[in-house]
């Protein structure tokens, strides 16, 4: 089949990840990912929710949001309509879960790090996309911590990333653009680990149900895209990536 970009089934966007893209938050990265763009900013608090006041332990919380002409047509904002939609609140939670499963909360003690999303321009995999350069933001992050003494090490327990994967016309695709994803027959969010452990699957047949045959060719193509993926994120971060993950 032929992609309307050219690409073959199992080759991902483009991908580039800026990091220090803006000047204030303690992390901070522009991922691209063909056509979307995301800025991740992580910003350092000295304090932690109520619930784990006392415990000694750290925690590390998400927002996302895409701006208006991020999209096709303009997206209304959501302070003007007073309430955050189901779709923001969905993705936002998942890379709050998503980071959290791989940092080792006990060892950043009564601190807490917000990750923002800000999608500047989308087509297709925005959530992936953030959660992707969320990961790289919140290294630095962290790592500011061990460089003023606040901690010794970066408490990451290993690398993660995300990919979309589609089934359209019956062939299995890697990384998809709007179009591809507006009308695959099965849709795919992967967020998976160096190590090849699942932190989320979500997968929906959209017009039919999709067989386990059809789910394991999905998963192992989107695993080879997760492991490309961490090899950017660990090629952005140069010298800073043997410090991070199991092999630190």
């Amino acid at each position: 089949m032929e992609r309307i970009d050219g690409r073959k089934n199992d080759e991902m966007r483009a991908v580039k990840i800026t990091r220090d893209y803006l000047r204030h938050p303690e992390g901070s990265v522009l991922i691209e990912m063909g056509d979307t763009k995301v800025i991740c900013t992580a910003t350092v608090e000295e304090k932690v929710p109520s619930f784990l006041k006392g415990t000694g332990k750290g925690w590390v919380t998400s927002e996302y949001g895409m701006l208006p002409r991020s999209t096709q047509t303009r997206k209304q904002r959501d302070s003007s309509r007073g309430k955050v939609d189901g779709r923001t609140m969905e993705i936002q939670r998942l890379i709050g879960r998503t980071l959290r499963s791989i940092v080792d909360l006990e060892k950043m003690p009564e601190t807490m790090i917000w990750v923002d999303c800000d999608v500047i321009q989308a087509d297709g995999g925005t959530r992936t996309a953030s959660i992707t350069g969320a990961f790289v933001a919140l290294v630095d992050a962290l790592n500011h911590l061990v460089s003023i003494g606040k901690l010794k090490l970066i408490p990451i327990k290993s690398y993660v990333a995300a990919i979309s994967i589609g089934i359209k016309d019956g062939e299995v695709l890697l990384d998809l653009k709007y179009e591809e994803d507006s009308t695959c027959k099965v849709d795919m969010n992967l967020v998976m680990t160096e190590e090849g452990n699942f932190v989320e699957i979500q997968g929906t047949g959209e017009e039919n149900p999709f067989t386990k045959e059809e789910m394991k060719e999905m998963l192992e193509l989107g695993e080879k895209g997760i492991l490309e993926l961490i090899q950017i994120q660990k090629q952005s971060l140069g010298e800073l990536s043997d410090k991070v993950g199991t092999k630190k």
